[in-house]
Formats: structure tokens, C-alpha cells, sequence
């Protein structure tokens, strides 16, 4: 595989110099995700403004999805910056472990997203009608099952670019889950 480097401001377009700029304002940094994305003039907007576009799911929620998501991808990267994120949210590193093998037995409704997070993405977006119907018994709404799909899709997104060009991560690092389970 060749190597991609996580460019530097100086290396990218003026339109995602901008975007460098404001992100460093909001986060102190510049995730190499984001920087990685701007080797596209037009991918690194493109996923910000999808990635924070409006949803039914709060934060706490969408890291339910974000982390069930990168664990079935195995995306190293995604699994650091989420659980970083996780935390932040409120979640515990041992909720977090469950969230990220696809369950919350902490929360029945936080279960029954974390399972369709997790069925959505190993079945390449055929769910179970069973899982289905425990989301809506779990009292989500079909708002909240087509913004899950979308996040899904989100974060397959950004999964996928960091699995291709393996982002070097800057988050606290996580072990692999089977590591922490055996």
C-alpha cells in the first residue's frame, strides 16, 4: 500500500486551509482524520458539513452508533477518537467495551441502537427484522432508525478511509476488543 502523509496546513487548498483554521479553533487540533480528508479538495468540507448535519439522535447516542460501527469496521483510529468522545458523553470504560461489541445491558434502549448499529453494519445494511422491531419496542421512531442509517454511513465513511490509508491516530489508543474480553 503507499503511504499517505497526514498533510499540513501548507500542503492543502486555501478552502480547507480555512477549515484547518477553524477546526484548530474548535478543537484545539486538527485531527489527522480531517487532515487526511483534505487531500480532497472537496471531501473534507463535504464530510463535515454531512457529519454535523441535523439528527434525531443526541451525542450520547450518536457515540452509541459511532462506536458499534468502527468496532464491527475494526477501525483503530475511530475506536480511539469515539471513545475519547464516549467518555466525554458520560460513558464509563466499561460501557464503553460493551457499546463497542454492539449492546448496552445498562440501558434497554441504548441496546436496542447499539444492536442495530452493529446488525446494519455486518450485514451491509440488511437488518434483522427482529432487531428492527426491538428499536421500535425499545421506543425509537422511524426519524431515529433513518438518521441511525445515515450515521452509519457516516462513520462507515470515515472507517473506511482510515482502514485504506491507515491513519496515524491521535487519540489515547484502545486494545482490540477480543483483547479486553479474553
Amino acid at each position: 500500500m503507499s503511504t499517505f502523509n497526514v498533510p499540513t496546513r501548507e500542503e492543502v487548498s486555501p478552502a480547507n486551509q480555512t477549515i484547518f483554521d477553524n477546526l484548530k479553533k474548535a478543537l484545539g487540533f486538527v485531527p489527522n482524520l480531517y487532515a487526511t480528508f483534505a487531500h480532497s479538495e472537496n471531501a473534507l468540507g463535504n464530510y463535515l458539513t454531512f457529519a454535523n448535519a441535523k439528527t434525531s439522535l443526541r451525542a450520547k447516542e450518536k457515540e452509541v452508533v459511532n462506536l458499534a460501527v468502527s468496532q464491527v469496521n475494526d477501525c483503530l483510529y475511530c475506536l480511539a477518537a469515539h471513545t475519547a468522545i464516549g467518555k466525554m458523553n458520560g460513558f464509563t470504560d466499561s460501557q464503553i467495551l460493551e457499546l463497542r461489541a454492539g449492546k448496552a445491558s445498562f440501558d434497554n434502549r441504548l441496546d436496542a441502537l447499539a444492536k442495530l448499529a452493529k446488525n446494519i453494519t455486518e450485514n451491509r445494511g440488511i437488518a434483522s427484522p427482529e432487531i428492527v422491531d426491538n428499536f421500535f419496542a425499545a421506543g425509537w421512531t422511524k426519524e431515529n432508525l433513518i438518521d441511525t442509517i445515515v450515521l452509519v454511513g457516516d462513520k462507515t465513511i470515515s472507517n473506511y478511509i482510515n482502514n485504506v490509508v491507515d491513519t496515524p491516530i491521535d487519540f489515547p489508543e484502545v486494545q482490540p476488543l477480543e483483547e479486553v474480553e479474553a
